[in-house]
């Protein structure tokens, strides 16, 4: 498992489209599998989940990302999971790295 958080500030749908395309562009095995939506008082969060082929781990990595807007403050959380091959402990995480530095990227262009 690898984690990212960071704060950003934008218009919240702009940004949400930024991540989205940019993590599917970044892949060609990348998919976007689900999303959860909640809006209330001004807060907005939006929870989705895209999955990868990870080559150097032969197996598929997912990430669930979190954007959570309050006007233009905006905080992003994302977390990467699956990629492990053992059975009690976890080795070879670098597809689950691999695809949260895409993300990671992606934020420090935003």
């Amino acid at each position: 498992m690898a984690k990212f958080e960071t704060e950003l500030h934008g218009d919240f749908d702009e940004t949400l489209e930024y991540f989205h395309k940019g993590i599917l562009d970044a892949s060609m095995s990348a998919s976007f599998e689900d999303e959860s939506y909640w809006q209330r008082a001004g807060v907005r969060c939006c929870v989705r989940v895209y999955e990868r082929y990870s080559f150097g781990g032969g197996n598929r990595v997912s990430m669930a990302l979190m954007l959570m807007g309050d006007g233009e403050d905006l905080f992003l959380s994302a977390i990467t999971s699956g990629g492990s091959q053992a059975m009690f402990f976890k080795i070879n995480t670098w597809g689950e790295e691999a695809f949260l530095d895409t993300l990671r990227e992606l934020a420090e262009r935003y």
